[in-house]
């Protein structure tokens, strides 16, 4: 059973930065594209970056060009998202997820995943 666990959170101010984790076990890490996602309240959840198993594809959302870096250590089974210059709109729950299905390497679309974390709280303030 594939687990993920997503950290690094919290309440920053405009203009800041923050790192969140994800750390997966069971399965094979290098097998899955990794992707992040977010949920503001009363919003679709959306996607924000996604990396290949071997971190050779990599896809942002044009919103976050610029500012965010997804990166992963494949020793360590863990990705991350790196959030610089964050905005208060940024404000959600940040999830991280994972697909090995086919045709699905650094894919952006919600539904090519299947393991979800359980999120992290990111709240940006004015």
């Amino acid at each position: 059973q594939v687990q993920l666990v997503e950290s690094g959170g919290g309440l920053v101010q405009a203009g800041g930065s923050l790192r969140l984790s994800c750390a997966v076990s069971g399965g094979t890490f290098t097998w899955y594209t990794m992707g992040w996602f977010r949920q503001a309240p009363g919003q679709e959840r959306e996607s924000v970056a996604a990396i290949s198993g071997n971190g050779g594809f990599i896809s942002y959302v044009d919103s976050v060009k610029g500012r965010f870096t997804i990166s992963r250590d494949n020793a360590k089974n863990t990705v991350y998202l790196q959030m610089n210059s964050l905005k208060p709109e940024e404000t959600a729950v940040y999830y991280c997820a994972a697909t090995a299905r086919a045709k699905t390497i650094a894919t952006m679309r919600r539904n090519d995943y299947d393991y979800w974390g359980q999120g992290t709280q990111v709240t940006v303030s004015s």
